[in-house]
């Protein structure tokens, strides 16, 4: 689970309230793997380039790669919403996948679980393949598929299932590596949190450990490039740069959540929010609120004042002019099913550091603990926090 650049990606489907999608970068890097293990399984059968056997197995093991990454994120999202954490999305990119989590860990062993959840995963999946690889040809031949010695009877089915066991392995080894944020690293994290009793200061550690490992990768590609192989020099060495960069922005971002300990969403939030009850009607919302106001989008209420969700601009422009009085906000609203666009009034300020929805939309609902609207905290009141704290300490 490594943290990346906040990009479009193309959504494939949703599980249990969850986006899952990939960064247009992951086209590549299908494509990169399809025409290698095309190469690779056309020597591992010793077929002619005309066959296409080997590009259908390269097709069915990429597909299965993705559907093991994706599983290895849910490991983590499903394990985080049990402990109350909202789970935004799941995407695929260049570098893997990332589960982005609203809010961050509670506690160490909520942290604990949620790192360990997805090599946990991987670890089954690898297990799984060498269960049916073993089944299907026995001990012998499939350790001879792994290693991918000449000698091996190996048909298609089971060189998939070995590459399957083998890259499975290889991503386990590399989530485990202590260094921030890969899931080595959360797990190194929870336990200095634990030792100490200091997230911030656990995040800072786990934070340079992770930059510490960042410079071995580059310095390894940077060797590999010097000796030759080009593609595995670059790839080793942007890993490092991207995994130093994610250290570093970890390691700020635990910085200035120090600066604003003790300061929550009910600190800074406007307590007296305009909002749009659900049975009005869209001719309403537009007079009343939108042309009043001029505001881009308004929480909408139930008769309790609980909150449903958003009601955007666009939407209530996109009912046509002669049905808006007899439709309705409840139909053209944006319902909060996920909980993305909502945070409890006593959540810590320093939790909203980083959060997606906050930065797309400017500005997220405050509820109690039974979903009524109290507020809305806006970026530049949490900016504005953060500037006073840090002003304060210099």
């Amino acid at each position: 689970m490594v943290v990346m650049p906040a990009r479009g990606a193309v959504t494939l489907f949703h599980v249990r309230g969850i986006r899952v999608g990939v960064d247009y970068s992951w086209f590549f890097v299908l494509f990169l793997i399809i025409l290698w293990l095309s190469g690779f399984y056309r020597a591992v059968l010793d077929v002619s380039n005309a066959d296409a056997v080997p590009y259908m197995l390269a097709l069915v093991s990429a597909l299965a790669f993705f559907g093991a990454i994706v599983l290895h994120e849910l490991g983590h999202a499903l394990v985080a919403m049990r402990h109350g954490i909202v789970i935004s999305d799941i995407t695929l990119w260049i570098f893997g996948g990332v589960a982005r989590m609203t809010s961050d860990s509670d506690s160490p062993g909520t942290e604990f679980k949620i790192a360990i959840a997805g090599p946990l995963v991987t670890l089954a999946i690898a297990i799984g393949c060498i269960a049916v690889g073993i089944a299907g040809a026995g001990s012998d031949e499939f350790w001879k598929a792994m290693r991918v010695e000449q000698q091996a009877d190996t048909s298609g089915a089971l060189a998939v299932i070995a590459w399957l066991a083998s890259i499975n392995i290889l991503i386990l080894f590399f989530n485990l590596i202590p260094a921030f944020p890969l899931d080595g690293g959360r797990i190194a994290r929870a336990i200095a949190w634990r030792l100490t009793g200091d997230r911030n200061r656990a995040t800072r550690a786990a934070g340079r450990l992770g930059q510490a490992f960042s410079y071995v990768f580059i310095a390894i590609g940077l060797a590999l490039l010097v000796s030759g192989d080009v593609v595995g020099g670059i790839w080793l060495a942007l890993i490092g740069w991207m995994l130093g960069q994610s250290a570093r922005g970890a390691v700020l971002q635990t910085e200035f959540a120090s600066r604003i300990e003790g300061i929550r969403v009910a600190d800074v939030m406007d307590d007296d929010p305009v909002a749009i009850p659900e049975d009005a009607s869209v001719e309403r919302a537009l007079d009343e609120y939108f042309l009043r106001y001029r505001w881009p989008w308004f929480p909408v209420i139930d008769p309790y004042r609980r909150f449903l969700g958003l009601i955007e601009r666009g939407a209530a422009d996109a009912v046509p002019e002669v049905s808006r009085a007899s439709s309705t906000v409840r139909d053209v609203y944006e319902a909060d099913s996920s909980g993305t666009l909502r945070v409890r009034d006593d959540t810590p300020l320093e939790s909203l550091l980083g959060n997606d929805t906050l930065r797309r939309l400017g500005a997220l609902v405050a509820v109690d603990a039974d979903g009524r609207l109290l507020g809305v905290v806006t970026a530049d009141q949490v900016g504005r926090a953060l500037r006073q704290a840090l002003s304060r300490s210099s």
